[in-house]
């Protein structure tokens, strides 16, 4: 198993930043794909990011295209979404997760195998 624990959200003002990581633990080596999730409330579960575990392609949804990157620290076992030019519809539960397979263009929650329990962004008007 995989196990996942996002940090780094917290309150912030419209057009500010924010930096989540996200550290793995456990059977990293099976890790292929590392992606983030938002859920607002009222709403499902929505694709933001992937970044290929090793080789570090990325992707990302179009509502966020532009203003998050995403990175990783293979040595930390640990992934980054950074944040910039933040909205108020960017509110939600940001989640990690990881999958053994490849992720080409957006995913979907079924693509993968672990979770994290997530982490709150706020972003006020």
């Amino acid at each position: 198993q995989v196990q996942l624990v996002e940090s780094g959200g917290g309150l912030v003002q419209a057009g500010g930043s924010l930096r989540l990581s996200c550290a793995a633990s456990g059977r990293t080596f099976n890790i292929y794909t590392m992606g983030w999730f938002r859920q607002a409330p009222g709403k499902e579960r929505e694709f933001v990011a992937a970044i290929a575990w090793r080789g570090g392609i990325t992707n990302f949804a179009d509502s966020v295209k532009g203003r998050f990157t995403a990175s990783r620290d293979n040595a930390k076992n640990t992934v980054y979404l950074q944040m910039n030019s933040l909205k108020p519809e960017d509110t939600a539960v940001y989640y990690c997760a990881s999958s053994a397979r490849p992720i080409y263009g957006l995913g979907d929650v079924d693509d993968m195998d672990y979770w994290g329990k997530g982490t709150l962004v706020t972003v006020s008007s």
